[in-house]
Formats: C-alpha cells, sequence, structure tokens
C-alpha cells in the first residue's frame, strides 16, 4: 500500500526545468513587476507554459517560490564560504551575497506586495534562517579570533539593512562595498591595550599653578 503524503524527488531534467523558470521569472518580476506574461516568463525559461504550470499552479506560487529560492542561495551559501574563505572571509563574503538578495527582493517588491494581498506570506520563517546562517559564521570567525565574540547576528543583520538603505541601488554597488568593508572592519577583534607604565616613586610632580 502506497505511503500517503510522501513527495517523490524530481528528475534531474524537471528539477533543471523548475531552476530555469524561477530565474526567469526572477528577472521578469525585477523588471517588469508582478504582471508579467507567465508565457514571456516560460519562454526565457526555455520551457512551454505548461511546464511551468505544473511546477507552479499560480502566480503567486511562482512569486513566493522565486523569494523562498533566493533566502536559500542566501542561507546556504554560508556553510559554502566557510568550506573555502578563512572565517573572517567568508562573512565579508557573505555581506556581498546578502547585498545581491535585497537587491533581488528589491526589484520584486510590487510582485511580493501582490502575493501578501492575496494572503500569503512569503517572508515566513526567513528571519530564523538567516539568524542561524548569520550565527555560524560568527561562531566560526569568533572560535578563529577573526571576529569579535560580543556581536550577535542581529547586530550583523541591522548593519547591513543599513547598509543596503543607503546604497542598496545596483549603481551604488561601489560605495554599498567600501561601506561593508568598514563593517567588516569593525567586527574584527579590537588589540589588547597595553597596561599604562606605573610612574617611578619619588617623581617628580608638576608645579602647582599659582593661586
Amino acid at each position: 500500500m502506497p505511503v500517503q503524503g510522501r513527495t517523490r524527488p524530481l528528475r534531474a531534467d524537471a528539477r533543471r526545468n523548475r531552476e530555469q523558470v524561477l530565474d526567469a521569472a526572477l528577472r521578469a518580476f525585477s523588471a517588469g513587476g508582478p504582471g508579467v506574461p507567465l508565457e514571456a516568463v516560460a519562454k526565457d525559461a526555455g520551457v512551454g507554459i505548461g511546464t511551468l504550470y505544473r511546477h507552479f499552479p499560480t502566480r503567486e506560487a511562482l512569486v513566493e517560490a522565486v523569494y523562498r529560492a533566493e533566502l536559500g542561495r542566501l542561507c546556504d551559501a554560508a556553510p559554502a564560504l566557510l568550506g573555502r574563505l578563512p572565517p573572517d572571509g567568508a562573512v565579508r563574503a557573505w555581506m556581498d551575497a546578502f547585498l545581491d538578495y535585497t537587491c533581488a527582493k528589491r526589484g520584486m517588491a510590487d510582485a511580493l506586495r501582490a502575493v501578501i494581498a492575496s494572503g500569503g506570506d512569503p517572508f515566513a520563517h526567513s528571519r530564523e534562517r538567516m539568524i542561524a546562517a548569520v550565527t555560524s559564521l560568527l561562531a566560526a570567525g569568533a572560535a578563529a579570533g577573526t571576529v569579535r565574540a560580543d556581536v550577535g547576528p542581529v547586530d550583523v543583520l541591522t548593519g547591513l539593512a543599513g547598509v543596503t538603505l543607503a546604497a542598496g541601488e545596483p549603481a551604488q554597488r561601489a560605495q554599498a562595498g567600501r561601506l561593508l568593508d568598514l563593517f567588516m572592519d569593525g567586527l574584527r577583534p579590537r588589540p589588547a591595550t597595553p597596561p599604562r607604565a606605573a610612574e617611578p616613586s619619588g617623581a617628580a610632580q608638576p608645579p602647582r599653578a599659582a593661586g
């Protein structure tokens, strides 16, 4: 007797088609807003409209899937970066990935608002996933001694949000990079301040000012 509710994994070609649709939809919604014809998305993805609807039965389902895919790429980048870079380098590289994510999210703002208006919640669990990703990066940096141990994930996400508000447009990418470098410098441990040498006993005291 078959087990109810078990989802069969996608075949390699079906998975590839799904990813191509998501990439094409991201470009389309970012450039043209939520009203882009889905036929145009399917054509850009190189699939038929029937294939698109098999994966995403509604426009809202497609928009939400695009957003969740971008979120997944951002969060999955944390362990991948830690696997090939020193921890502080991984933190800085993840900041660039966060900037890419917010640019995509900003481009899809109208499409995401349409999903929310229809009762969807594309942002469910997104904060928890990002906090988990940043926590892993900070823990690795603190263990290596290259990131301050007193910094929390919410501190980092709040700072990154400030950078994207100040310089989040594509034309401001160079400025955003400089701001992220400054932010990263603030996350590095401060050098220990050497103790002040005690004055030798009997040292001459400065003369008092005349009353």
